[in-house]
């Protein structure tokens, strides 16, 4: 499980997290919300071993992350960020197997089953056929889905996406999401998501970690997370719920 107590961030004199504390336990599919600069991908970061808390811990299955070596937190943490690194030209195929890497001993080369992997990857991303392009050659959706490819081939049991739909069309944006919540099932993999669209979080993640004022506002069912009331406290709108989604008041901003 992921275990965090307590941690405090700040970058000089901005508190970007202050004393939060949580847990998520294995096998969930939990959306991280908040309004912008409320501490979503820092908090994302911390969890994922990429920033160290000034205060408090952040365990993964019992053991602080601070203490786990590259390699290991590779095998343990997938990550998706939000904007990709496009400056090196590697084709699809090349940065999906990346994700391989913290399986390699050193100067071994990738195994035939480090191919299948890749494969199967890139086929439930619908981005085999971009196997061969490189980044320059893809539209920013496209670029996402493979940067998805390569943390799914890294097959690690915790899985964290910071709001890995934002640059997709609304097909795409379902069928990623139709894609994490089928492997969430079907693979038992912990799923921690930043979510920019509340309706896709009502709609596909059962659980929800709701951010305001740089600490926890609620933990629980998403249903009960986006509610008019605490959606007013958190995003400063007015919200009802129409049919299982959310309609808002534009006359509220």
């Amino acid at each position: 499980m992921i275990d965090v107590q307590h941690i405090n961030c700040s970058y000089g004199k901005k508190v970007i997290l202050g004393d939060l504390s949580f847990i998520i336990a294995d096998g969930t599919f939990t959306a991280i919300l908040g309004a912008n600069g409320c501490g979503k991908t820092t908090l994302l970061r911390c969890i994922a071993g990429l920033l160290s808390p000034q205060q408090g811990t952040v365990n993964i299955d019992g053991k602080a992350i601070g203490t786990f070596n590259a390699r290991q937190r590779a095998q343990k943490i997938a990550l998706v960020q939000q904007h990709p690194q496009t400056d090196i030209e590697f084709s699809a195929f090349e940065t999906v197997l990346m994700g391989r890497n913290p399986y390699q001993r050193h100067l071994q080369n990738e195994s035939q089953e480090d191919w299948n992997i890749v494969e199967q990857a890139m086929k439930k991303t619908n981005t085999w056929h971009l196997r061969l392009s490189l980044p320059s050659q893809m539209s920013g959706g496209e670029l996402q889905r493979v940067m998805i490819a390569r943390a799914l081939a890294q097959q690690t049991p915790y899985l964290l996406l910071d709001e890995p739909t934002s640059n997709l069309d609304i097909a795409h944006q379902f069928e990623i999401m139709e894609l994490l919540s089928d492997i969430n099932r079907k693979e038992n993999k912990t799923i921690l998501i930043v979510v920019h669209d509340l309706n896709l979080a009502l709609r596909y993640c059962p659980e929800t970690l709701l951010l305001n004022d740089h600490s926890l506002l609620f933990q629980g069912s998403t249903s009960e997370a986006l509610t008019p009331e605490k959606i007013k406290t958190a995003f400063g709108v007015h919200a009802e719920i129409c049919d299982c989604y959310l309609r808002f008041d534009a006359k509220s901003l």
